[in-house]
């Protein structure tokens, strides 16, 4: 493991990190009532082990086992070879029949890293793990790495961001800036695109296009993947993954602008996947996941979308395309939110991660908190 020193040279303090209960009622925007439950450190992504006990991230390289119940903390050891630079460390993290998949900005040497997953069989005390994917070409860049997970039957699907590279997301010899499809075992499907009319994209590229994809999930529904997307100063959008097209980034601006101000292209043309719904100015989203449970029943089958800047969870109703409609659950209510996690048991308990709003020379303090909805 590399830590980045110049990043902790940037960030002179400790970073104190609390994991919260709020109960929310019905009205869901007023009388959030918080309740520490235990203390992180810079907290990514998570995953249910069962119902009592989830696994999380944090982006500076610890794997967490914590017990909802008697808020008891286990730290997992692990071997990878990751280096926290930036926006990269210790990503996204998934539980699925007794094994751990993990993505993570890979130490790959000189200071380049890439977005690469891993697989391990799950252990208490220490997971080992081997790599089943890696992004490549690997990057210096400390910027968009996307990156999240989602399984649907046997494959596994990943965001890799485009490292802030910007037209590399229109190359598909290279991974950088696409959504991946891989076998559980790291394999290569055999009806992946270069199979079947693709035969200059990279095995393993499902999609191209893609900015900085924070946010993937599997539909219990209608089984189709969705995901998120940075834009860069506005063009946020919320879409659907979708085999052998492009988003096109960075011919595309989706209604944003270069953070110069100077233009990057049309929102959308003919020819380019047309997302679902799209946000300008930004709201930065982050992690997505499609509502199913019997708390709120009349919620099934709607996306909730988390927010980073806008800080917000967010609500679409898209079962009609033509008329995608958004309710904002509450905003700047509880920070900057990064992931989100409905109980599969019975959708009564959504976990987040959200970062504290302070800047300390453009890195955020985050912060773990769970919320509860009920009645």
């Amino acid at each position: 493991m590399v830590v980045d020193q110049n990043f902790h040279r940037v960030r002179k303090i400790f970073i104190y990190i609390v994991l919260f209960l709020i109960s929310i009622n019905i009205s869901f925007a007023e009388n959030l009532n918080f309740k520490k439950i235990v203390d992180l450190n810079d907290p990514w992504g998570s995953t249910f082990i069962n119902k009592n006990n989830l696994l999380i991230t944090e982006k500076s390289g610890k794997i967490k086992l914590i017990n909802l119940n008697s808020k008891k903390i286990s730290e997992i050891n692990h071997n990878l070879n990751y280096l926290e630079h930036g926006q990269g460390g210790l990503l996204d993290i998934l539980f699925k029949d007794s094994f751990v998949y993990i993505s993570y900005s890979e130490n790959r040497g000189n200071g380049k890293t890439s977005t690469s997953i891993a697989k391990a069989k799950f252990n208490e005390k220490k997971l080992t793990f081997n790599n089943i994917f890696q992004a490549n070409p690997p990057i210096n860049s400390g910027y968009h790495f996307g990156s999240r997970l989602a399984i649907k039957d046997n494959f596994l699907f990943a965001s890799a961001g485009e490292r802030g590279e910007g037209m590399i997301a229109q190359d598909p010899t290279k991974h950088p800036g696409s959504i991946i499809r891989i076998n559980i075992d790291g394999s290569i499907p055999k009806d992946n695109p270069k199979f079947e009319g693709k035969s200059d994209w990279l095995p393993e590229i499902y999609q191209i296009g893609i900015r900085n994809p924070q946010g993937l999930t599997l539909s219990p529904f209608d089984e189709k993947i969705y995901l998120s997307n940075h834009g860069a100063k506005g063009g946020d959008w919320f879409g659907e993954a979708k085999k052998s097209e492009n988003y096109g980034w960075k011919i595309l601006g989706w209604g944003g602008t270069n953070y110069s101000g100077i233009p990057i292209g049309p929102k959308w043309k003919p020819g380019f996947t047309k997302a679902i719904h799209y946000w300008v100015p930004s709201i930065a989203t982050s992690a997505i996941t499609i509502y199913k449970g019997k708390e709120f029943s009349e919620w099934n089958g709607h996306a909730l979308i988390t927010s980073l800047k806008d800080q917000s969870l967010r609500k679409l109703i898209f079962n009609d395309l033509s008329n995608v409609k958004e309710d904002i659950i509450f905003r700047n209510k509880i920070g900057r939110i990064r992931d989100i996690q409905v109980d599969p048991n019975d959708g009564k308990f959504s976990f987040l991660l959200f970062q504290i709003p302070l800047e300390l020379k453009f890195h955020h303090l985050e912060a773990c908190l769970v919320f509860q909805f009920h009645r």
